[in-house]
């Protein structure tokens, strides 16, 4: 598994953020890079529990199933049944645990690795809406000059009932009308209480 290293625009410099979890400075988060170069399974000890789990279910699963063939094997060439008891407890038995052993930790590498995968992407996701939310924030400020656009008192067609902008209910209309001034007469919503 080889580590992907950042990429670096082409003025030599990475892109730096300013959210507030990342740090003034910070760079930006990258899809696809797990530890920037740095060995897999240093100081991750989630990763070395998925490779450990991983080989002793390796090791075991199929070591059971030798020593489940062994015991067959040593109790279908002898004919007394006192020997065929002792190739059944120690080749059936022990081989039977064996397997179900690895395949438990087989499954148990399996688990962990879904664990720590949705623990980097969960990771990642926060990065990139904290980074989203404060290109949002920034974008908002520049367009709007402090004037809150979803507070607009607008009415829906020939109703008479007054909507904020950003109202639920009206979202999915397109005959909004602005009401200025003009709001004798008119019930506001109950929902978004211009």
């Amino acid at each position: 598994m080889t580590a992907i290293q950042n990429p670096v625009p082409i003025s030599g410099q990475p892109e730096r953020a300013s959210g507030s979890r990342l740090g003034s400075g910070a760079p930006l988060p990258r899809a696809g890079v797990r530890g920037g170069g740095v060995a897999p399974v240093r100081n991750n000890n989630y990763q070395l529990l998925q490779i450990v789990l991983f080989w002793a279910g390796a090791i075991l699963l199929p070591l059971g199933l030798v020593v489940i063939v062994l015991g067959w094997y040593g109790a279908s060439n002898t004919p007394y049944q006192y020997d065929q008891l002792s190739y059944l407890v120690s080749g059936g038995l022990l081989g039977l645990g064996l397997t179900f052993a690895g395949g438990f930790l087989y499954f148990g590498a399996w688990l962990a690795r879904i664990a720590d995968d949705g623990r980097e992407s969960s990771k990642r996701l926060a990065d990139t809406l904290l980074v989203l939310a404060d290109a949002t924030a920034r974008s908002a400020a520049m367009t709007d000059q402090g004037v809150d656009l979803g507070a607009t008192p607008v009415v829906a067609g020939d109703n008479a009932t007054i909507h904020r902008r950003d109202c639920a209910l009206i979202a999915h209309r397109e005959d909004l009308r602005a009401v200025g001034n003009h709001t004798e007469g008119l019930v506001p919503c109950r929902v978004c209480r211009p």
